[in-house]
């Protein structure tokens, strides 16, 4: 497997290469091809804020109660889990998202 080499084209005084195209036609047609190729980037600013008019206005609902953070929300838990002990029936013990106390 040995590699050929491209032969050189010669080019004479007028700008045709040997093989009879003109190299200035080459080059036309190589601008006319490659202007512009970069891609739209952000649309029209007529389209600008379409989402957010379109979306319907929800009303802002009641603050609650922030939860606690960090000793104050694992001394919340240890008394959830430990001290105020809330047993079902047969003496077990209720899960926190159980609804049995709420049912009788």
């Amino acid at each position: 497997t040995t590699a050929r080499k491209a032969k050189p084209t010669a080019t004479s005084s007028n700008g045709t290469t040997s093989n009879g195209k003109q190299q200035h036609q080459l080059q036309a047609a190589h601008s006319i091809t490659t202007d512009n190729k970069m891609g739209k980037v952000h649309g029209s600013l007529a389209r600008a804020g379409k989402v957010k008019g379109q979306t319907p206005k929800v009303e802002a609902q009641e603050d609650k109660k922030k939860m606690p953070r960090g000793r104050a929300k694992k001394r919340l838990q240890y008394n959830r889990r430990y001290v105020n002990v809330v047993t079902g029936l047969g003496g077990k013990r209720v899960g926190p998202n159980s609804n049995a106390d709420k049912v009788a």
